[in-house]
């Protein structure tokens, strides 16, 4: 009965991997060996050497990683112009703006390259080559090893390795852990630092939907932003300054006129975020009762006070637009995640696997003496950790990311350390005060005392109500203590005294700067009490060796066990690229979405008062009289499409192109009934939401007549 049960899971196991075929995350350098086949069936014109090439042009050389994998842009003209998703650009946007130029409200358009904008700290990084390297550290390591040892081995030998692939050059080197610490990756890399912002259309477009519709297909959200690259005279990365010119693209992506229909091919590239495909049913439990819960907790006390403070002042609207954002797209997320981990039965099929993993490993003595105890090391460490879990995920998100002047103040740590030498060094002094001062310019344009005040009361309320005052941060359990539990005096008094939430304040300490006044200032002994978080993350730390030895075996032992499957690694901000089709689906019971949306469900959806679903004059004017120019098809305006890529957070703005390496459209979203995707890819359900690339031109062309970004691209019909 055991050898059928086996044989039962172990087909069923391998059935999945050959139905999956467009699940996977797959390593550029690979491509040729694992994925040409199966992807020349589904329709493929390019070879391996178009996609991934180290000493020709090829499709790597478009895509790039924004500010170091947040996101993902391609190249799509000669001369550095690069789309990406609108939310990917929404803190750029955000902060051009003001209330003289609303860029967010009424969208951005340079209509000549003097106009573009820069932005301080916007990066792309685009891949240079990538190679194994796990020859050059696995034989250094062994099981015998602690997690400590192992760990210090690994950084040497890592470091060795970055420093001869960059060496003489101006390309950063790194080696990244693969397939949970069993295999060895390094990728070198070229990173541009002059990034100006070219366009953007108003949020009526670029967030038509907001909230509401995030995640939710069927979807009508002209997603995208336009950025240009810069480079020095000389066409190397350089620092800003007017004196830049466009970068020289290696390669820019042709654009697709035709479009696609049901079932046509579909590759995307770039950099994927994190996905936890390997996580075992104890982790899915630690998400869906401590992670997800706290975070949909905390950030909705946030995002609530936020969008009454926002709705009430124009101003306001503008400062928090961005952070707005940023909090509750994982917010969401989360409830998404949850509902579809529960909904899925995820850690019911988690259990199943590993069921069959046991069965696997007791059947042979070697396997048992070295896979025996990955399961427990991993259950035992995630059951171990969960109270001080617990704790940092509050403190994390209530805390760390709450409070706005305890985050910004972690700058100070600098000061102090130079204020604390026993003679300091005045001209220092002043020099980190004085570039603490120009810095923090950016942080108070976008601060606004009274909704910070509100939200910190809230959240000490809340963690005092959550914690228990062993993992409480020092300045919350004074609260309880030397405040009777009054959230709301404390932090009366923090706001009067402390010079963080005051700019003229702020800007007068770092004038004179004082080591007595830093220390008692109350912003910045709350920035020291975070200290908590590091105690508790060393607390943790007893648990990481038996659960890093566990997933690594765990993994080990499942690609020795179903030797006929290519597996790939989580996603970890590396490029990547998967492949699919175009298509609709049925998320329940008697009910099809098709695989494209138009303009017309835009105005469907039109709620004048509404600001989600507000539909702007122009558009209503285009719409009306089909003024769609060449972009739109059959008297209609296709405005987003499914397919059924793989992709996660750091995907937005990838490209989605057809067979012939030809855009078709930007990802930019999932859709909500396979939102437990980035721990179980749901064949049947789960799908890539992407904006039309018509929709984009139409967009810039017939809507906000810039044109001229149109004729610097490459159209293909």
């Amino acid at each position: 009965m055991r050898k059928l049960f086996l044989l039962v899971t172990g087909l069923v196991f391998v059935f999945q991997m050959r139905v999956q075929a467009d699940e996977g995350m797959w390593l550029l350098s690979l491509i040729g060996q694992v994925n040409m086949d199966e992807m020349t069936e589904m329709g493929l014109q390019l070879t391996a050497e178009q996609i991934y090439n180290i000493n020709q042009a090829s499709l790597k050389d478009a895509v790039g990683a924004l500010d170091g994998g947040s996101c993902t842009a391609e190249l799509v003209s000669p001369d550095g112009l690069l789309l990406t998703n609108h939310h990917c650009g929404y803190g750029e946007i955000q902060n051009h703006s003001s209330l003289e130029h609303d860029y967010l409200k009424n969208g951005f358009w340079a209509m000549t390259r003097d106009e573009e904008l820069p932005n301080e700290g916007k990066t792309i990084t685009f891949l240079v080559r990538m190679e194994e390297v796990t020859d050059r550290i696995a034989p250094e390591l062994n099981e015998e090893m602690n997690s400590q040892a192992r760990a210090s081995k690994i950084r040497l030998l890592s470091e060795t390795i970055s420093t001869e692939a960059s060496e003489g050059t101006h390309y950063d080197a790194r080696v990244r852990s693969m397939f949970n610490g069993n295999r060895y990756f390094l990728f070198v890399t070229e990173t541009y630092r002059d990034v100006r912002l070219v366009g953007a259309p108003p949020e009526s477009i670029g967030k038509f939907g907001h909230d509401t519709d995030n995640w939710m297909w069927p979807r009508h959200t002209g997603d995208f932003s336009m950025f240009r690259i810069y480079t020095g005279p000389d066409g190397m990365p350089a620092d800003y300054s007017p004196e830049n010119i466009p970068l020289k693209s290696k390669h820019h992506l042709p654009i697709s006129m035709k479009g696609y229909d049901k079932g046509d091919f579909t590759m995307v590239m770039g950099f994927p975020g994190r996905t936890n495909r390997y996580m075992t049913s104890w982790e899915i439990q630690e998400s869906l009762e401590v992670d997800h819960p706290i975070r949909i907790q905390v950030r909705g006390f946030k995002l609530d006070l936020m969008m009454e403070d926002m709705m009430a002042n124009e101003k306001v609207r503008i400062q928090y637009a961005s952070k707005h954002s940023r909090s509750s797209n994982y917010w969401k997320n989360s409830i998404g995640m949850s509902k579809g981990l529960k909904k899925l039965k995820v850690a019911e099929k988690k259990q199943e696997l590993e069921a069959a993993f046991t069965e696997w490993v007791n059947q042979d003595e070697e396997r048992k003496a070295l896979y025996g105890n990955a399961l427990t090391d991993i259950q035992s460490a995630v059951e171990g950790r969960r109270e001080l879990q617990v704790s940092s995920s509050y403190i994390i998100e209530a805390y760390f990311l709450g409070m706005e002047t305890v985050m910004f103040g972690r700058n100070l740590r600098q000061l102090e350390m130079v204020l604390s030498d026993p003679e300091p060094d005045q001209e220092e002094v002043q020099r980190v005060a004085g570039e603490l001062k120009e810095s923090s310019a950016r942080f108070y344009k976008d601060y606004n005392a009274p909704t910070d005040k509100k939200i910190m009361t809230a959240l000490v309320n809340l963690l005092i109500e959550e914690l228990n005052d062993e993992n409480l941060p020092s300045t919350i359990l004074e609260v309880k203590t030397k405040y009777k539990g009054d959230a709301a005096k404390y932090v009366d008094n923090y706001f009067k005294k402390s010079f963080l939430t005051d700019q003229s304040r702020y800007n007068a300490f770092m004038d004179n700067p004082s080591l007595k006044v830093l220390r008692k200032d109350p912003g910045y002994r709350a920035v020291l009490a975070s200290q908590i978080l590091y105690e508790i993350g060393g607390k943790l730390g007893q648990f990481e060796e038996s659960y890093a030895h566990g997933s690594r075996l765990f993994l080990k032992g499942l690609v020795e066990m179903y030797p006929e499957k290519d597996f790939y690694s989580d996603a970890n901000s590396t490029m990547r690229m998967n492949y699919g089709v175009v298509g609709d689906y049925y998320p329940r019971d008697a009910v099809l979405y098709t695989h494209y949306t138009t303009l017309e469900g835009v105005m469907e959806k039109e709620e004048p008062n509404n600001f989600e679903f507000v539909v702007s004059d122009r558009l209503k004017e285009l719409y009306k009289a089909k003024d769609f120019g060449p972009y739109g098809v059959d008297g209609q305006m296709n405005v987003c499409f499914t397919s059924n890529n793989d992709i996660t957070g750091g995907n937005s703005g990838s490209p989605v192109m057809n067979a012939h390496g030809e855009l078709l459209g930007l990802a930019f979203d999932g859709n909500w009934e396979a939102m437990s995707g980035d721990v179980a890819f749901e064949t049947e359900l789960q799908k890539c939401i992407n904006v039309d690339i018509r929709y984009v031109l139409f967009v810039i062309d017939k809507y906000a007549g810039a044109g001229h970004l149109v004729e610097e691209m490459t159209l293909v019909d």
